[in-house]
C-alpha cells in the first residue's frame, strides 16, 4: 500500500475569529491544527484570557494553549475605520468564528446577514449559552450556567449518591463540547460548499451540546428504569484508589480468577449482567476486600494482565509524564514571549495530515500590520495613520 503524501488539511482556508474566553478559541486552534490561517481579532488590549493564571513573566499559558499557531490583528472595533477593515477582510476570508452574546456583532454591523451579502461562500458560525434565536438567546451564560440549568450538575450529583447539593466545579465542559461541536459543523459546511458554492451560518447553543450529553439521561426521563444504574467510582488500596469497572461478562470471569474470590463466583446476585448491575455496590465491596489488602500498584498489575478495566486515580499532572502518552506524541512544546511550556495536542493522528509546526503563541496585534498589508495593500503609511488614530493597537 503506498503511503499518501502528507498535507495540511485546510491549507489555504482563511478564518477570522472574533472569538474569546474557552469555546471559540479552542474550536479555531482546532482549525489552525489542521492547517488553517487563524487571524485572531483581539480589541487593543488583547483578550482578556491574556490575564488568566496560570501566568509566567506576565503570560497566560492558559491562553497560550488556547490560541497558539494563530495571528493576531488588535483593532478597536467600535471604530468605523476597523469595522471597514473588517469588512475588507472578509472578502478574503473562508470562515468567521465569534462566540459574543447575541446582537453583539450585529450592533458592530458585522452579522452574518452582513457579511454573507459581502462573501456569499463565508462560513459564519456563532457559539452562544442558547443559540441565536428564541427567549433564551439574550441570556448571559457561561459555561458553569449551562452545566446547571441542563441538569448536568444534578446527574453527576445523583450517580455521586453522597450529596444533597451539585458540587462546586471548574472543569467546563460545556465549552470544550461547544468547540467540538462548532469544529466538525464547521468541516461539513466547508465540505458542503464545495459543490452548491454558498457558504451558510452555523448556531451551536452550549445548552445543546450539554443535551447532547445526557443521551442516557433523557430517555430516563421519558421511560424511568426498574433498576438503578451502576455508578463507578473508587476502590481502596492500601496506598490509594483505583477504579475497576467488570462491566461485560467476559470482564467480570477475569476478575474472578484474578482475584480468587469464590463469593464473586458463588453469590446469585452477581450471577448475570442484569444481577451484577442492580447489586454494583455489593459487587465492590467485595472487590475491595481484595484491594485493600495491596498495593495500588500490585493491584492494577494482577488486574490488567489478567484482562480487568481497571486504571489509578491520577493528578492531570501525571499525565505529563505518562510514558505511553509521551511515546504518542500527545504533548508539545508551545513558545510564548516568557518562554517554551508543554501544550496538548490534538486528540487524533491522521495518516494524511502533516502535523502543524507553528506552535508560537502571537503577541496582541503582533500581525496587525502584515495582515492588513498582505490582504488588503495597505501601506505603511496607511498603517501608521490609523495607528495614530487609535483604529489599530500598537
Amino acid at each position: 500500500m503506498n503511503t499518501p503524501l502528507k498535507s495540511n488539511a485546510l491549507t489555504g482556508i482563511r478564518v477570522l475569529d472574533f472569538s474569546i474566553m474557552m469555546a471559540g478559541p479552542y474550536c479555531t486552534r482546532l482549525l489552525a491544527e489542521l492547517g488553517a490561517d487563524v487571524i485572531k481579532i483581539e480589541p487593543l488590549e488583547g483578550d482578556d484570557m491574556r490575564l488568566r493564571e496560570p501566568r509566567r513573566e506576565g503570560r497566560s499559558a492558559y491562553f497560550g494553549q488556547l490560541n497558539a499557531g494563530k495571528r493576531s490583528v488588535a483593532m478597536d472595533l467600535k471604530r468605523p475605520e476597523a469595522v471597514a477593515l473588517i469588512k475588507q477582510l472578509v472578502q478574503h476570508v473562508d470562515v468567521v468564528v465569534e462566540n459574543f452574546r447575541p446582537g453583539a456583532m450585529e450592533r458592530l454591523g458585522l452579522d452574518a446577514g452582513t457579511l454573507l451579502n459581502i462573501n456569499p461562500r463565508l462560513i459564519y458560525c456563532s457559539i452562544s449559552g442558547y443559540g441565536q434565536t428564541g427567549a433564551s438567546a439574550d441570556q448571559a451564560a457561561y459555561a458553569m450556567i449551562v452545566h446547571a440549568e441542563s441538569g448536568f450538575d444534578r446527574t453527576v450529583m445523583r450517580y455521586a449518591g453522597d450529596r444533597e447539593h451539585p458540587a462546586h466545579a471548574a472543569v467546563f465542559v460545556a465549552d470544550m463540547l461547544g468547540a467540538i461541536f462548532a469544529f466538525g459543523a464547521i468541516q461539513a459546511a466547508l465540505i458542503q460548499r464545495t459543490s452548491t458554492n454558498k457558504g451558510q451560518t452555523i448556531d451551536v447553543a452550549l445548552m445543546d451540546c450539554m443535551l447532547n450529553l445526557l443521551v442516557y439521561e433523557l430517555q430516563e426521563a421519558q421511560f424511568p428504569v426498574t433498576s438503578p444504574r451502576p455508578t463507578y467510582g473508587p476502590v481502596r488500596a492500601a496506598d490509594g484508589d483505583l477504579i475497576v469497572a467488570p462491566i461485560t461478562s467476559r470482564n467480570f470471569d477475569a476478575l474472578c480468577t484474578a482475584t480468587e474470590q469464590r463469593k464473586l463466583r458463588e453469590d446469585p446476585r452477581f450471577a448475570t449482567m442484569v444481577e451484577r448491575n442492580a447489586n454494583w455496590d455489593a459487587m465492590m465491596r467485595l472487590v475491595e476486600s481484595w484491594t485493600s489488602k495491596r498495593s495500588q500498584k500490585e493491584c492494577i498489575d494482577c488486574l490488567r494482565a489478567a484482562g480487568v478495566p481497571c486504571a489509578p486515580y491520577n493528578e492531570p499532572g501525571d499525565a505529563l509524564k505518562n510514558p505511553t502518552l509521551l511515546e504518542r506524541g500527545l504533548f508539545s512544546k508551545i513558545e510564548d514571549a516568557a518562554g517554551s511550556f508543554t501544550g496538548i495536542n490534538p486528540p487524533w493522528k491522521m495518516s494524511g495530515i502533516q502535523e502543524v509546526t507553528s506552535n508560537q503563541v502571537p503577541e496582541i496585534g503582533e500581525h496587525t500590520h502584515i495582515v492588513l498589508k498582505e490582504m488588503l495593500g495597505l501601506s505603511t503609511k496607511d498603517f501608521q495613520d490609523l495607528q495614530s488614530a487609535g483604529v489599530l493597537g500598537r
